[in-house]
Order: structure tokens, then C-alpha cells, then sequence
């Protein structure tokens, strides 16, 4: 098959351009993660975290055969007098929704009882590995979608797998500038926080079948970054005129 014509291409540009939003979610995460570890150690648990994104997104692409076996029910069973055949891709991706809202209340309580001590205990307790094994076991969750939305869009392995690879690239430039934002303005933690409360519980409701548009998500999320940017921008100069 030739690679380069003018359809590869357009599935190229649209499959990368998609791979960036979805993978905003990610950034996100591994952002808030890797905030745990002392500042000489984050930036290397931001390139592994995405790293590790983009290993596993190629690694089920070559296992595209056992991908569609994820999504083959295992029983049967009723919810609510709805017919509900659970696959092992709705198992992963309702427990995935779970731990990953489960996570972000808690880092959101601890946040708003006790800032300074969670801050300092965190970073006692957090070490590379226990990061990078969390930022893994979300990385499968979050790739699984990732995956089986790019084998929708694309029938070549080579434009799939250079469209995953381009869209890690971006995330990666990005990645530091969105960690450092989200440090120093707690109210932007507390934003990013709430974004993966509800990219959880999309998560959940799409393992039963409930399907929420992620558009509607990253439109609001946007929308408040926009506001909260504004907030910013506002109190820095009434803080510039309070010292005049």
C-alpha cells in the first residue's frame, strides 16, 4: 500500500490533531504526579510518564487482534431492566474511571484541610518508582480509548503509530509549562483536579454503555481555564497596585 497520498495524509494530520486532545487528560495526570517528587526529579518522571504513554499506545496497536478481543462480552447480566454485556475493555475502563476520580477527591481534600502538610507529606512518601507505576497503570486506562479511536480513523499501522508518536512530541513540549503553571496557582490545581473527576466519571459511564460526549468535557474545562486565566491576570494587578 502507498503511504504517501493524500487520504494518509488527512488521517494522519486529523488522527494527531485528535491523539493531542485526548491525551490532554494525560498531561494532566502525569502534571499533578509528578508534582509529589522534589523539583530535580519531575521532569524526568514527565518524560518517562509520556514515554511510557506512547510505548504502551504502540504496543496495543501491534496487538490490534487481541485489542478487539477487549471488547467481546463476557456475560450477560441486567441493570435496571436494561440488558448490560459487560467486555473486558468496560471492566478496565469502570475501574480506571474509579481510582482516577478516587485519586483526584482525595488529592483535592488533602489540598483544602491541610495545603502545606500534604504538600510535605506527599513528598516524603513519594518515590520515582511508585510515581511511574502510577502514572503507567493510567496510562493503560487512558490508552485504550486512544488506541481503538485510531484504529477507527486510520487502516495503516505506520500512520497510526507516526500520528501517536507526533502527538507525544507536542504533549512532551507542553508538558512542563502546564506542571510549572499548575504549581504555582493552587486554583489551577483545583481546576485540573476537577477535570479528571469528570474525565472519570466518563470513563465510568462509558463502561456502561452510557455514552458522554468528551467534546461537552474539554469545552467547559476550557471555558474555566479561560475565566480562571482572567481571575489571574485581575488579582496580579490589584496586587501590583496595592504595593504602589
Amino acid at each position: 500500500m502507498e503511504l504517501l497520498t493524500f487520504d494518509n495524509l488527512i488521517a494522519f494530520v486529523t488522527l494527531s490533531a485528535l491523539e493531542i486532545v485526548l491525551g490532554i487528560d494525560n498531561v494532566v495526570y502525569i502534571a499533578i504526579l509528578s508534582g509529589r517528587l522534589p523539583e530535580e526529579q519531575r521532569k524526568t518522571a514527565r518524560h518517562w510518564g509520556l514515554g511510557l504513554a506512547m510505548g504502551i499506545r504502540i504496543l496495543l496497536l501491534l496487538c490490534i487482534d487481541w485489542l478487539a478481543k477487549l471488547t467481546t462480552p463476557l456475560f450477560t447480566t441486567s441493570i435496571l431492566g436494561h440488558a448490560f454485556e459487560p467486555s473486558v475493555r468496560d471492566l478496565v475502563l469502570g475501574i480506571g474511571g474509579m481510582v482516577l476520580m478516587a485519586k483526584a477527591v482525595l488529592e483535592m481534600h488533602h489540598q483544602v484541610e491541610s495545603p502545606n502538610d500534604a504538600l510535605k507529606s506527599s513528598k516524603k512518601r513519594a518515590t520515582m518508582s511508585l510515581i511511574l507505576a502510577q502514572i503507567c497503570m493510567m496510562d493503560i486506562i487512558f490508552s485504550i480509548d486512544s488506541v481503538i479511536t485510531a484504529i477507527g480513523m486510520a487502516n495503516n499501522l505506520t500512520i497510526m503509530i507516526a500520528a501517536i508518536v507526533l502527538a507525544v512530541a507536542v504533549m512532551a513540549i507542553f508538558a512542563g509549562s502546564v506542571s510549572r503553571l499548575i504549581e504555582r496557582h493552587p486554583t489551577l490545581k483545583t481546576l485540573a483536579l476537577s477535570f479528571l473527576v469528570l474525565i472519570g466519571a466518563a470513563l465510568m459511564l462509558e463502561s456502561v454503555h452510557v455514552k458522554f460526549p468528551k467534546g461537552a468535557i474539554y469545552f467547559t474545562m476550557g471555558f474555566s481555564l479561560v475565566i480562571e486565566m482572567i481571575n489571574l491576570r485581575i488579582r496580579a494587578k490589584s496586587h501590583a497596585h496595592a504595593k504602589i
